[in-house]
Parts: structure tokens; sequence; C-alpha cells
């Protein structure tokens, strides 16, 4: 039982003293910002569809955020125009609203990620 224990406590502890240098990267990289996939910016659109409408306003965020993420467009209102201006009920906001806002963060880490 006592070697157990003893090899237990020797492998927590040379564990320990490795993660330090494990963790380590080499000394001249600078962490890289990396842009979120198109529909973590566009989490808060709603994923119902809306009577009327071409997709869901979830999928025509994303297809907005291809078309800034691409260059097709610079400016977030041109990319979601396919979205509904309409209201939902239950969701803050419209989904042209949801989507512009969307645009706009995906569009500032864009800049962040370009100027790292």
């Amino acid at each position: 039982m006592k070697l157990v224990t003893y090899t237990a406590a020797t492998v927590t502890a040379l564990a320990l003293a490795a993660s330090p240098a494990l963790g380590q990267g080499r000394s001249g990289d600078a962490p890289k910002h990396k842009l979120a996939a198109p529909g973590q910016y566009c989490k808060a659109a709603s994923k119902k569809h809306v009577e009327g409408q071409k997709g869901t306003p979830f999928s025509v965020c994303v297809k907005a955020q291809a078309k800034l993420r691409s260059g097709a467009t610079d400016s977030p209102r041109a990319a979601c125009k396919a979205a509904s201006k309409k209201h939902v009920k239950g969701q803050k906001g419209t989904p042209f609203s949801v989507c512009v806002k969307a645009g706009a963060k995906m569009l500032a880490d864009k800049r962040a990620a370009t100027e790292a």
C-alpha cells in the first residue's frame, strides 16, 4: 500500500514540476488573435422561422457574417439587408439589428486580428 502511495506522490510531483516548462511556447511567439466562427457572432439571433422569410434569422446572420469576412462588403447594414426588420415575439431587437450588431463585432475582431 505504501508503494502505491509513494508512486502516486512521485508522479504528481513530476507532473507539477514539468507543467510550467510544457506550458511555455517559444520565446518569440506572440499570441495571434483568431476570429470566432460566424455562428458565434450570431448567437443572439433566433433559430425559428419567420413567416414569409427565406431561412431563419440565424442563417441569414451567418451568411451576412461570411460576406463580411470574405470582404464582399465592408458594411454590416449592407450584408444584413436580407434580414427581417420586423420584431419577433420574445426576442430582443429585430433580426436585422441583431445581425448588424454581430457584423460590427466581427469587423472589430477582424481589424484587431490584422493589427496583431
